[in-house]
Parts: C-alpha cells; sequence; structure tokens
C-alpha cells in the first residue's frame, strides 16, 4: 500500500498527540495519584432512616474545628432543613438519598454532588465566610423539585 508524504506526515503526527495524550493522563493517573471519583460508601436506599449516621442526620463535632454533616436527601426536601455551621469549619458533607437522584449544591461555594441510591456521596468544605447560603437540588428530581431546598448558616 502507497501512502502519500502528507498522509504519512498527518499519520505519524496524529500517532504523536495520542501518545502524548496517554503519558499525560498516564503521569497524572500514577505518578501524580490522581483518580477518578467512585462512590466507596454505599447503602441500603429503602434503609438510610434506620442506617448510622443518617438515622440523626445533621451536624456533628468531631474534634477541634472539624465537623460531619450527615443529610438525607428525600421527596423534594433535605433533613435537617436549616443547618448552623461555625466560621472557618472544616465539614465533611455526607448526604444519602431515599428515592431517586437528586442533587446538591451550596449555592457561592464549591460543594456540588449528585446523590444517587445506594450511595453516599461526600465532600469536605471550610466555611471561611459568614452568612448564609442556599443549598439547592440540581438534578431534576420530579413535579416538586423547585421547593428542594435548604439553608446553611455560617456563624461567627
Amino acid at each position: 500500500m502507497h501512502l502519500h508524504k502528507y498522509e504519512k506526515i498527518w499519520l505519524i503526527f496524529g500517532i504523536g498527540i495520542l501518545f502524548v495524550f496517554l503519558g499525560v493522563v498516564g503521569v497524572g493517573a500514577f505518578a501524580m495519584g490522581h483518580q477518578p471519583a467512585s462512590s466507596i460508601k454505599t447503602i441500603d436506599p429503602e434503609k438510610v432512616a434506620e442506617t448510622a449516621p443518617f438515622d440523626n442526620p445533621g451536624l456533628v463535632h468531631i474534634e477541634g474545628n472539624k465537623y460531619e454533616l450527615n443529610l438525607v436527601a428525600e421527596g423534594f426536601a433535605y433533613t435537617p432543613n436549616t443547618i448552623q455551621i461555625p466560621k472557618d469549619a472544616v465539614v465533611t458533607i455526607n448526604v444519602a438519598t431515599k428515592d431517586v437522584v437528586h442533587g446538591f449544591s451550596i449555592a457561592g461555594t464549591n460543594v456540588n454532588m449528585m446523590v444517587e441510591p445506594g450511595y453516599v456521596s461526600s465532600y469536605t468544605q471550610t466555611f471561611s465566610k459568614t452568612g448564609e447560603f442556599l443549598v439547592l437540588c440540581n438534578e431534576y428530581c420530579g413535579a416538586g423539585h423547585h421547593l428542594m431546598t435548604a439553608k446553611v448558616e455560617v456563624t461567627e
């Protein structure tokens, strides 16, 4: 088979770019330890209300300035609906759902998760400025989706 000179150049260029791309991904994945997000924590969606820590949702003080916030997303509501967090607290947010796919986003922060039945979604955030932040469901979950909100109050 005979290839034209320009075809050979483009073929070599394309294969070269492919190897560069795979090299960058490989270095990022193995040398720098980057991994795709995974839902390691699982939960039975029919037993969320009976499974710790979601049987008593809310803010839990761990130690020092570390807290854990456990929320349940269900039927167009978050439980608890209002959360008070101290300023400069490092909070690990854990969210589980009993019914369908929900979103969990805190406006004005980088917190943005998809909450799927059977999995516990987690995110760690430091709340460094005071005020009220709106929690929104950013995944359509049914007719009352627009009513699914909560409030985070960061206090001194």
